[in-house]
Formats: structure tokens, sequence, C-alpha cells
């Protein structure tokens, strides 16, 4: 198992991408502090695992809050007694962001707050902790939307999302230099389209569907697990040069 031994704290673990990597995570050896605004999906991931035989802890908490976001890892040491791996999985998009009415400025700021602001606060708190340790891996979630634009159709220029993905980016690449001597690695994903809630309000519509289908080379969306598999190759040691890199799992759609 390639991480038998190691603490992970997973934001967003209690649905789409943060419970797939959750789960594989425990599979292969990881103690997870599985962290959710909701606390009651946060509580099921834990059963899930925990079903399965693996070690795992609920930390319910709001990853815009910085008292939270410290307490979430505070407790995530306190149950394992180090951490060794955080994964940024938290997030929002404009269409589940607030609810229906709330003004653009304020759609703004909350996926601002929750993608960026949220990603630089729970790694400001467990940075420290990796440090203590001897080392980790941080593994944040961007997106192909970070590094190229929204489809005609599909968001608009003053959607929030890519720039909020983009910031996780740079956020990634400066975390990685600084923290490259204390032996922290620091690494971002950059998923395509993924069939997971956050996208159910795009591909309940068939013929969008078929439009985001045929804007990825491989002809479909991806599936959470294998954001999550990729995921694993980052926090684990087979990714031990790795840092600093924005690693795309998107069927092919940045290639085009």
């Amino acid at each position: 198992m390639r991480l038998e031994g190691k603490a992970a704290l997973i934001t967003g673990a209690g649905s789409g991408i943060g419970r797939a990597v959750s789960i594989l995570f425990s599979r292969e050896g990881a103690r997870i502090a599985a962290s959710d605004l909701s606390t009651e999906a946060a509580a099921d991931t834990v059963r899930s695992i925990r079903d399965e035989g693996g070690t795992a802890v609920p930390v319910a908490g709001d990853v815009t809050n910085g008292e939270d976001a410290r307490r979430m890892v505070s407790d995530a040491v306190s149950a394992f007694g180090r951490l060794d791996i955080l994964v940024n999985s938290a997030g929002v998009t404009s269409r589940n962001a607030l609810r229906e009415g709330a003004s653009p400025e304020d759609v703004w700021d909350r996926v601002i707050e929750v993608n960026l602001k949220g990603t630089y606060l729970v790694s400001w708190h467990s940075i420290p902790e990796m440090e203590k340790a001897g080392g980790g891996s941080v593994v944040n979630l961007a997106s192909t939307m970070g590094l190229v634009g929204y489809p005609p159709g599909i968001g608009g220029g003053f959607n929030p999302y890519p720039p909020s993905k983009g910031g996780v980016v740079q956020l990634t690449r400066t975390l990685a230099v600084d923290s490259a001597r204390k032996n922290i690695r620091v690494n971002c994903l950059c998923p395509g389209f993924i069939a997971t809630n956050m996208t159910s309000g795009l591909t309940a519509d068939p013929d969008t569907l078929a439009y985001l289908e045929s804007l990825h080379p491989m002809g479909r969306l991806g599936r959470a697990e294998e954001v999550a598999l990729a995921a694993l190759y980052l926090a684990s040691e087979d990714s031990g040069y790795v840092t600093g890199a924005a690693l795309t799992v998107d069927g092919g759609y940045t290639a085009r």
C-alpha cells in the first residue's frame, strides 16, 4: 500500500472527487481526516471508510473561516499524531456557490473565497505540521479552467470559476518553491469536466452533455475515481521528484 501509516486531511470529502480521494487513500493505508462543510456528508464518507476496515474521523468546518481551518488541521493532528498529506478538494462553481438570485458580485466573492482563499487557509495551517513531521505532500484541486477559458455557451467571460482555479495553480507553484527545502511537495490537479454533483447542473441536459463530451478527445467526461488515482500519484512517493506541477486529468481537453 502506497500510503501506509500516513495521515491525510482531505477537504470537500463529503462528495465527488474529495470522497473518492478519501476512500482510495484509505484503501492505500492512509488514516483519513474527512472534512466537509456538511457534517452529515463528512460522517457518511467516514462510515464508508470504516465499513471497509479503514481509519477515519470526521472534521467538519468551513474552509473559508480561518479558525475553522486551524481547527481542522489541529483535530487531524490530535487524532493521528501527525499530518503527512493535505488534499484541498473543497470547491464551488458559480452555479452552486449561492442560492438563485444572488448578485454577480456576491457569487464572485463566494467562489474566490471557497476555491482560492480556502486552499490558502488550510495550507497555511497544514504546512507547519508537515514540517514537524519531516515532510509531506499537498495536492490542490485546480481545473483545466485554471489553464484555459470556458468553452462558448458554458461559463461566460465574467465567471469567477476560471480565475479562482488559475489562482490555485499559481498558489501551488509559489508554495512548492517555498516548501521544497522543507521536504514538502505541493502540486495541483487540473481535471476536465468530471461527472460529479458539481457538474450535474450542466450534464442533466442531454444536448449540453453531448457538447461537453465532444470537447474531450476521449469522447466522455471523467470519473471522480480517475482524478483520485492521479491524486494518489501526487500524494505518494511515486512522485518524489515532482513539485510545482499542474497535472491535467482531462481526457485530452487541453491538448486540442
